[in-house]
């Protein structure tokens, strides 16, 4: 018994402390698992007295955004910044410290009793970065500071947050958020300007600002240095005049606020899901990025400046500058003016503007009249007045009343008919035409001159005039009968389907761009294709919407659509200002519909109807490939054997298109951008609008009107108009280096080249072809793969067509087939060459491209002669 109680004795004192144990046990795992949470629970504010090191992090609310040290790409600098916390790259969006960087981990923050939120270097006990608002601020020990859910950090000067004395969103870096206003404010003169960063590892601050100008009709200018790039336009009440594609409503809700305390432009998302950002990168460019989690990147949807009548006052003073304008000057003087320095203007040099053809002899005539020009950015309105009273019929009389007036135009146009005025009393500088959106700016000319003008429009739908004459209606019933009779003559044809038969057997000219007149035989080949309905083709783009963009060149635009039974389609609406006439339009429908290869696009039919010219196409997903070998990120994708499938199947597209097909056709305008690649990377050549159809014995053939693109077009075609299938050998062997290297052959200014082909043959001779591949490839490659394939390159791009092999040959050759030339290498067209001018001039050195067999020398106006030459 007694045993036995020792024994329970025993076991309880056991059993006590064996509880004991358990409890020690689970105390400690609440205090683990209290410490862990603590650590995991982010927080997002910093209070007064409070340091933050190097290593700590803030993050807001959601998760969304994060604030703390970081170092760019490959520097080892350390920074104090903002960025994206749920998106896997980081993605930096604003930076304290952008031209004081930390060298090491000894930066620390703090937020002073006085209000100050600093950073310091505490290895130097130096000062790097400040809110610099204590003084401004009463004493108080409620300060903090706090890391929002939008991104902004904002520093509190009371207990309830309702108070601001500083936030990040009022000076920002790079990038504009959703919610951050850019503009002017008003009552304390603070203009937020974005600034680009130095390089992508150095956030200091860069050559390009993108600011709000108050002058006139407020506006934004993208500068370099003091020279200014690119201007926006003012806010007409929908968007801003001079970017009609920069945002879309149906993610975007764009906020427009003037009034007396504030000029501001922001932007909210509808979907708070997706990440969207406006960037001020390091070339100067304006980029829209929006985050695309699936592809695990991001992808831009607009940039400006776009292209180079983009570019602030590209044209000069009273010109227009029209991208659009297809194998023409893209600058045009306004209607009433005249190039100011004709020698100049006739080399493509417009520099200097326009001025009017002859003075106005009278002042506030009642007969002088209004060009209205549409579909426009308007001028530059720094100088302009602003009445936002009027409307547009009073715009109009104030400004025939003053001799000075040059133009006016609707201030806010969200009404329909416009309301407000803004007139000019000067210059009308950087103006520049749209395919779609602008708005209408009407340009004053003397009677003498709307004469003249509408003498000239006769027969002509280069470009559409609207001519207002004030006394009289005359003008507009001429214009009403004439459309009229238009009209008429339509609705007599016999339907649409034998209106496009008529279309395609329409004679051309043998030296159009086709080449010859249209047999039926052709024409019922062509008759095969699907002939879309307008009212199909606009359901199927939700009316040609801004989301279904996928580019525009200087034909027009590019639409996705998707017909009824679910089929993905794409749309070339041809610009109704585009050079791309009848001819181009016919070619495109009568080659394509007779060419069947893997690597040729596909047509799938066509639509006039109306004013509308389209060509349906089966749809790419990975649009041109230009988008890829020139892209910083989505070169990438692209490995050497990838690579090397997509060179040969443009080449295999060529060989059919030159050998294989029923006809001999020569493509004139092989480039990056006319590749498209389809799901799979395979490559697809399009753009048939410049072919030409040879005849079975014929060789070359000669041209007066040279299309095609510099960088691409063979010497012999670009100087003398001769085309051959060895002018596409030419634009082959610059797109095949062009593929090797990720450049553009006009990227590059190294030393003694001008161009990749320069660049290309200067390493080819000091052994080291090599150094010419996209570092984005690594060393993943087969050298003597790529070494072979660089030698084909030059081979093809040999300055006279006889040294040249022809596609057939290319193609064995790069399978293996064919052993490469034993000759050397010649060197190839358009190398740079130093030339002595003796004209005088500041440098006698100049450094011109040249074909090196040509004589080069001074040139004037009078020494040259110039063929009609349409470049893209």
């Amino acid at each position: 018994m007694h045993r036995e109680k020792a024994f329970l004795r025993t076991n309880h004192a056991n059993m006590l402390q064996q509880n004991r144990y358990d409890y020690y046990y689970y105390l400690l795992i609440s205090f683990l698992f209290i410490t862990l949470l603590q650590i995991c629970t982010s927080k997002d504010t910093i209070t007064a007295n409070e340091s933050f090191k190097d290593g700590d992090l803030l993050v807001s609310n959601g998760n969304y955004f994060a604030f703390g040290f970081f170092s760019p790409g490959s520097s080892v600098n350390r920074h104090i910044g903002i960025w994206y916390n749920k998106v896997p790259e980081q993605t930096v969006v604003w930076v304290a410290n952008r031209d004081n960087p930390i060298n090491g981990t000894s930066g620390i923050v703090f937020l002073e009793k006085s209000g100050n939120l600093v950073l310091r270097d505490e290895s130097r006990n130096l000062l790097l970065w400040s809110t610099n608002v204590s003084g401004t601020l009463s004493a108080t020990s409620s300060f903090s500071v706090q890391l929002t859910e939008t991104g902004n950090l904002a520093l509190f000067q009371d207990q309830i947050r309702s108070i601001v004395a500083w936030q990040s969103f009022d000076y920002p870096t790079n990038t504009l958020l959703p919610h951050m206003k850019v503009g002017v404010n008003r009552k304390t003169g603070l203009i937020p300007v974005m600034t680009s960063w130095k390089s992508q590892d150095d956030p200091g601050t860069g050559d390009f600002r993108f600011k709000m100008e108050l002058n006139g009709s407020p506006q934004f200018f993208l500068y370099k240095g003091s020279d200014r790039q690119w201007r926006t336009g003012p806010w007409n009440g929908i968007q801003l005049s001079g970017v009609p594609d920069m945002t879309s409503k149906f993610i975007f809700t764009v906020s427009y606020v003037d009034n007396d305390d504030e000029v501001s432009l922001s932007y909210s998302i509808r979907d708070p899901s997706i990440f969207s950002r406006l960037v001020l990168n390091e070339s100067g460019t304006l980029e829209r990025l929006t985050w695309q989690g699936g592809e695990g990147k991001w992808v831009k949807f607009w940039a400006a400046p776009k292209d180079q009548c983009d570019f602030y006052s590209h044209c000069g003073g009273f010109s227009d500058c029209d991208p659009y304008n297809l194998g023409e000057f893209e600058c045009q003087c306004l209607p009433g003016f005249e190039p100011k320095v004709k020698s100049e203007w006739y080399l493509r040099d417009p520099i200097n503007g326009c001025s009017k053809k002859q003075e106005q002899q009278t002042c506030g005539n009642s007969t002088d009249g209004f060009v209205k020009l549409t579909f426009v950015k308007v001028p530059d309105t720094s100088n302009a007045r602003v009445n936002k009273s009027l409307g547009l019929k009073e715009c109009e009389d104030m400004c025939l009343k003053n001799c000075l007036c040059t133009a006016y135009t609707s201030a806010n146009i969200s009404s329909g008919g416009g309301s407000g005025c803004i007139t000019w009393y000067g210059d009308l500088i950087d103006m520049r035409q749209f395919s779609n959106g602008g708005q209408d700016v009407y340009i004053r000319v003397t009677a003498a001159e709307l004469a003249q003008i509408l003498k000239n429009s006769k027969g002509s739908n280069s470009r559409k005039l609207v001519i207002i004459v004030v006394p009289s209606v005359a003008g507009v019933l001429l214009l009403l009968f004439v459309s009229c009779l238009v009209l008429k003559n339509i609705k007599g044809h016999e339907g649409k389907r034998q209106y496009i038969k008529r279309l395609l057997s329409l004679n051309i000219s043998p030296k159009s761009s086709y080449g010859g007149s249209s047999t039926t035989k052709e024409m019922d080949e062509s008759a095969d294709l699907i002939i879309f309905d307008l009212k199909t083709i606009i359901s199927a783009t939700d009316h040609f919407s801004f989301a279904n963009k996928l580019g525009e060149g200087g034909f027009g635009s590019v639409y996705k659509g998707r017909l009824h039974n679910g089929r993905e389609i794409a749309i070339k609406r041809l610009s109704k200002s585009s050079g791309q006439g009848i001819e181009e339009f016919k070619n495109e429908v009568t080659l394509i519909a007779r060419l069947q290869h893997r690597n040729l696009v596909k047509l799938l039919g066509c639509c006039i109807q109306q004013e509308e010219k389209m060509l349906v196409y089966e749809y790419l997903p990975n649009k041109g490939l230009d988008n890829f070998i020139f892209d910083k990120e989505k070169r990438a994708l692209l490995n050497w054997r990838k690579r090397f499938e997509i060179i040969l199947g443009i080449a295999r597209g060529i060989v059919y298109l030159h050998r294989d097909s029923r006809l001999r056709i020569i493509h004139r305008d092989l480039k990056a951008s006319n590749v498209l690649l389809d799901a799979a990377m395979e490559p697809k050549i399009s753009d048939f609008g410049m072919a030409r159809i040879f005849g079975a014995g014929q060789m070359e053939a000669n041209t007066n009107r040279v299309v095609g693109t510099y960088g691409y077009m063979s010497p012999e075609y670009a100087m003398q108009g001769l085309f051959s299938d060895k002018s596409d050998v030419f634009s082959y062997g610059v797109l095949l280096l062009e593929i090797i290297s990720g450049r553009k052959n006009s990227s590059y200014f190294h030393d003694n080249a001008i161009n990749l082909i320069g660049y290309v043959w200067d390493l080819w001779k000091e052994g080291k072809a090599l150094e010419i591949v996209d570092q984005s490839m690594g060393g993943s490659f087969n050298q003597d793969e790529v070494q072979r394939c660089i030698q084909i390159g030059l081979l093809c791009v040999q300055e006279h067509a006889t040294d040249r092999p022809n596609m057939s040959q290319v193609l064995s050759m790069l399978s293996n087939e064919t052993s490469l030339p034993s000759v050397s290498l010649k060197q190839p067209a358009f190398i740079l060459k130093k030339v002595n001018n003796n004209n005088n001039n500041n440098n006698n050195n100049s450094n011109v491209p040249y074909s090196s067999s040509a004589s080069i020398g001074a040139l004037s106006v009078d020494d040259v002669t110039i063929t009609m030459v349409q470049v893209r």
